[in-house]
């Protein structure tokens, strides 16, 4: 674990902190952050992870990673909701755009958003399905980059989507859950 809690190159992390704010889903939820944020908008989700660091969640267990996919495989393993957040570059692209989708099915090749450090996503689902290690739910949020060349800081809308995401992931997390009515 590095300084102020926070885990280092994809290593676990313990809970956080206790508080009134508690998550809903049952089981072991877990919440990682890939990226780096020394390659600018790839620094989208520690940077994501971080603010949820600052909600005080009790029971999450928040990680960054840097996409290496066995290392994604030990963070959500026995997890019964696993969140991911990463930047991608698209083809025509929007930066700040955010992509939500469900992974839990590796049925995820064709034309589509590609992480911005080159990692294949869909990879590590499939090698989680073929080793039964996928995650209950695993949940995608992708925002497109704008700048992932050498620097800190993310780019003003990329940085702009933060909040949207934050909100989300935490309504996600504390709100019971809204039932369909039967058919």
């Amino acid at each position: 674990m590095g300084r102020n809690g926070r885990a280092d190159h994809c290593g676990r992390e313990q809970p956080i902190g206790t508080s009134h704010k508690r998550a809903d889903p049952a089981g072991r939820v877990v919440i990682i952050g890939v990226g780096n944020p020394y390659r600018r908008d790839d620094g989208v989700g520690p940077a994501v992870v971080e603010q949820l660091r600052r909600r005080g969640l009790a029971g999450v267990t928040l990680a960054e990673c840097d996409g290496e996919p066995t290392r994604l495989l030990d963070l959500w393993a026995d997890a019964d909701l696993a969140v991911v957040i990463d930047a991608v570059v698209t083809g025509s692209p929007r930066p700040g755009a955010i992509h939500r989708r469900s992974l839990r099915h590796p049925s995820l090749s064709g034309g589509r958003p590609t992480s911005s450090h080159g990692i294949d996503l869909s990879g590590a689902v499939g090698l989680a399905a073929a080793l039964g290690r996928l995650p209950g739910t695993l949940l995608l949020y992708a925002v497109e980059a704008a700048d992932t060349s050498l620097g800190v800081g993310l780019s003003p809308e990329v940085e702009a989507s933060l909040p949207a995401i934050v909100d989300e992931i935490t309504d996600l997390l504390t709100r019971p859950p809204r039932l369909r009515p039967p058919k």
